[in-house]
């Protein structure tokens, strides 16, 4: 079995990674060493994707598979975007400034997107490949599953929030999701 490692101090991520991947590909996914501190200073998804994936290949010697994801609202001309995780000092702050910030808005779209890159030991790119899950943002939180913006995103398609979806429905349609099949093949390939 392959290892490569998943650009990511968030468990929870991992865990949504290795559900997706379980038994499709012969990879095993491990949290890259401490002193992964990526700097985040690219103006897109898909280049702070790929500085993720190389801090992590260059710490590790390893491959390394990254994601970079966040939250774009139509009526914040497509903010937090890159800034999602930054955009408040914790979880809460964020959906509560997000939520403020919508007070007034009339157009409540936004989309999740999630961008992952897999680049070999050395860091040269192997494939990179993007995921949208479109919705609209609720009123207020509502659910109790997945992390970050989960609760006040609204799935196209349903009325529930992303935070009140199973593990296994999300892991069919979120922005994540729909990256990582893409990237399947690619790992299936990589590995062997």
């Amino acid at each position: 079995m392959k290892k490569i490692v998943f650009a990511t101090s968030n468990e929870h991520k991992l865990e949504e990674l290795k559900a997706i991947c379980a038994g499709r590909c012969n990879v095993e996914f491990v949290l890259p060493p401490k002193g992964f501190k990526p700097v985040e200073n690219g103006v897109t998804f898909e280049a702070n994707s790929l500085k993720k994936a190389r801090e992590a290949a260059r710490l590790s010697g390893m491959p390394a598979l990254a994601d970079d994801s966040g939250l774009c609202v139509d009526a914040l001309n497509g903010g937090p975007g890159i800034r999602s995780a930054r955009y408040a000092s914790t979880p809460q702050k964020r959906i509560d400034k997000l939520l403020d910030k919508m007070d007034e808005a009339i157009d409540r779209r936004a989309k999740f997107v999630c961008v992952m890159t897999l680049v070999d030991e050395n860091g040269n790119v192997l494939a990179q490949k993007r995921g949208e899950c479109h919705g609209q943002i609720a009123y207020e939180p509502s659910g109790t599953n997945g992390f970050g913006y989960d609760p006040i995103f609204i799935v196209n398609g349903t009325e529930q929030t992303m935070a009140e979806l199973s593990e296994e429905e999300k892991n069919k349609i979120s922005h994540r999701a729909r990256a990582l099949e893409q990237m399947i093949e690619f790992l299936k390939e990589f590995a062997g």
